[in-house]
């Protein structure tokens, strides 16, 4: 618990407290469940069984960081502690807000995260998991359309009959989700579509029935299903959408006797079979059904007129659509009306929108829509993304619909650098929390090196005009960009997209203290790893500049000698690769007027020979007030401390032969 800042304490659920707590490092939230154990072999039962859990991965799954057993001395109780992820929302609050507005609940938006959840039900149920624990408060909502079952708990902790009977004498709501056999401790697959048809029914009756009305009618359910008709014809008359769907489902998911309940997978072909009611695991099995001989013959040999048509044609059909995108993707650019057809992007938009549990139909879709972005680019760089276009909530959407497809946020994140160059875009993307979005992502990408690199590119954009008053979110970003270079120093492209965005950092005061020193020496790293790329030297050394014109111990960690050389040495080599760009020297020049404004600097800078070059580079660029300026500034100071010899210090070295006649090509990529 050492790590953790308590910040607040949830209301108890059935196992345990539940503390909402904070890293002080990443100030990233997390739940821990702390759950109390009779003796040392319940607690470590219950952690062996609950370790497989940790490998999970679904999207629509939120699986524990860590788990770890603790003692309480002050009540000389042992604890096992669960760490989950934080999040705000879930269905329950959904549910209570709806039932105080007495409203019915948004059928696209039901019929969207049931879906998921019917998902990760049949996934965890497929590798004989058992959730045991599920009700809407377990249904953890990170957005709006994305959900995640969380809190799954373990037999040994589900099975202590003590706490049990406690927690329910202290709070009746708490078995009101349990199917009839859990609540005489057995717990199968079955008992989980239980739970699940209750959540069903408070989504359905919420609008007329009250939360302790609607916990009497659950508690009722367990020992007979002679209620549920009642409760199903209001739902009927009340003309709640797709009722007839339901009302055929629920039956048969709250059967009291568990062998006559339906599995996961019954559930979703029946809802399939009766509406239009789809989850993703359905979807992508819809995909690889064959596409109608005469659909593939339109698209073979049509033109982008006709494959619209197809595509408008079957909006439901998620295999013809990913039939329609990927031919639109082989098409010649000729035929698909580059450099913006406008008719085809809002048809690609609106199947993005349909099918946006599909992720091979987003993944085609995006590198469309990047196509075309691009190739519009290309032709005009000054063409801007039409302003009516609803481009940009669609693809804030596909990341939230998707966190655990890398391929396709990177994607993403790619259009997204390119929307920012419409103006105010980065503005309405700041305010829709997309900076804070790609910080987080960035700190748990360090094992992949696209992802890595597309956050920084987007990263950048958002920064370059961001208002520094927004200090708390700023300040975030520096950990995850320096985890994401160490974890690749060798990696140039990545050097040089960092370097731009820790820039951007420091000239907006955003680097803290403690992190200076890292973030100096990976600048210099980058620098050494590609002195030849004019961009990244020109960023890396302007970060340098506003971080030792801030902080002495930035300036100190410049000039101090170390295994590879300090990096004064790196600023005489990198003077003599690019001697006759004013750009790349005047940038350098900044950096050793920054330096020489501290003392204890003075005499690394004499001993270096940087006195001679600051003599040369006020003789080379006598035109340009800014590098004389910054050379007098040096020679100045040199002076005044008595270190400025007649021959003005060590003379620098001769450019190598290499780099005297041929400097690196200017790399393209971001500029301030």
């Amino acid at each position: 618990m050492e790590k953790y800042k308590i910040l607040n304490q949830l209301r108890p659920g059935a196992l345990g407290v539940n503390l909402v707590v904070e890293e002080p490092k990443t100030r990233s939230r997390h739940v821990i469940k702390q759950v109390e154990c009779l003796d040392d072999h319940h607690a470590d039962e219950a952690l062996e069984e609950l370790m497989p859990l940790l490998k999970l991965q679904h999207a629509h799954i939120s699986v524990y960081r860590e788990m770890f057993i603790m003692w309480n001395s002050q009540t000389s109780s042992l604890f096992l502690c669960l760490v989950m992820d934080y999040s705000k929302g879930s269905f329950q609050k959904v549910i209570q807000k709806k039932r105080e507005e007495k409203a019915v609940i948004d059928w696209e938006w039901m019929h969207n995260v049931l879906g998921q959840v019917l998902d990760a039900l049949e996934y965890l149920h497929q590798l004989d998991i058992i959730h045991r624990n599920l009700k809407p408060s377990n249904v953890a909502l990170v957005s709006r359309n994305h959900c995640k079952l969380q809190d799954l708990s373990a037999q040994a902790l589900m099975t202590h009959k003590a706490k049990w009977t406690v927690r329910a004498e202290e709070d009746p709501f708490h078995k009101s989700w349990m199917a009839p056999e859990a609540l005489n401790f057995s717990f199968t697959q079955k008992a989980d579509i239980w739970s699940l048809g209750c959540i069903i029914l408070d989504m359905l009756s919420c609008s007329f029935l009250g939360a302790t009305e609607a916990m009497l009618l659950r508690k009722s359910l367990q020992r007979s299903p002679d209620a549920l008709g009642g409760v199903l014809r209001t739902v009927q008359e009340r003309r709640v959408p797709h009722s007839k769907t339901f009302c055929s489902l629920l039956p048969l998911m709250l059967q009291t006797n568990p062998l006559e309940r339906i599995t996961a997978r019954h559930v979703i072909h029946r809802a399939l079979e009766e509406s239009n009611f789809r989850s993703p695991s359905v979807a992508l099995m819809l995909e690889k059904r064959a596409v109608p001989a005469f659909i593939s013959d339109i698209l073979l040999e049509g033109h982008v007129a006709s494959i619209l048509e197809v595509m408008r044609n079957f909006p439901r059909r998620p295999e013809v659509q990913l039939k329609v995108v990927d031919r639109l993707l082989t098409m010649p650019d000729s035929q698909l009306g580059l450099p913006w057809p406008a008719e085809l992007v809002e048809a690609l938009l609106t199947v993005l929108k349909q099918h946006q549990s599909i992720v091979d139909i987003q993944l085609s879709g995006c590198s469309l829509l990047l196509r075309i972005l691009g190739q519009a680019l290309v032709q005009s760089p000054a063409a801007e993304v039409p302003r009516d276009s609803s481009l940009t909530p669609v693809l804030l959407s596909i990341l939230r619909s998707h966190p655990e497809a890398p391929q396709l946020t990177v994607k993403v994140y790619s259009l997204l650098t390119i929307v920012c160059n419409r103006e105010g875009a980065a503005e309405e993307l700041r305010k829709a929390g997309l900076l804070e979005h790609v910080v987080e992502r960035l700190g748990t990408c360090s094992g992949d090196r696209d992802l890595g690199l597309a956050g920084l590119g987007l990263l950048w954009v958002l920064l370059v005009d961001a208002d520094p008053g927004n200090k708390a979110s700023l300040e975030k970003a520096t950990a995850p960009v320096v985890e994401v270079l160490a974890a690749y120093p060798a990696d140039v492209e990545l050097a040089e997209a960092g370097c731009a965005v820790l820039w951007l950092l420091s000239l907006l005061g955003c680097i803290e203290e403690q992190r200076l020193e890292e973030v100096v020496s990976l600048l210099l790293q980058s620098i050494r790893l590609g002195q030849d790329r004019v961009l990244l030297v020109n960023n890396a050394y302007r970060g340098l500049a506003s971080l030792a014109q801030v902080s002495e111990l930035a300036a100190l960690r410049v000039v101090v000698p170390e295994e590879l050389g300090s990096g004064l040495d790196l600023i005489r080599e990198t003077c003599a690769r690019h001697r006759d760009d004013p750009e790349v020297v005047e940038n350098v020049s900044r950096l050793l007027a920054r330096l020489a404004a501290y003392r204890d600097t003075l005499c690394e800078l004499a001993s270096s020979g940087i006195g001679a070059l600051a003599q040369e580079i006020k003789g080379r660029f006598s035109s340009s007030l800014e590098l004389v300026s910054c050379a007098e500034t040096v020679l100045l100071r040199l002076e005044e401390a008595g270190l400025l010899c007649a021959a003005g210090g060590r003379p620098p070295p001769p450019p190598p032969e290499d780099a005297a006649t041929s400097p690196g090509a200017p790399h393209q990529g971001p500029s301030p």
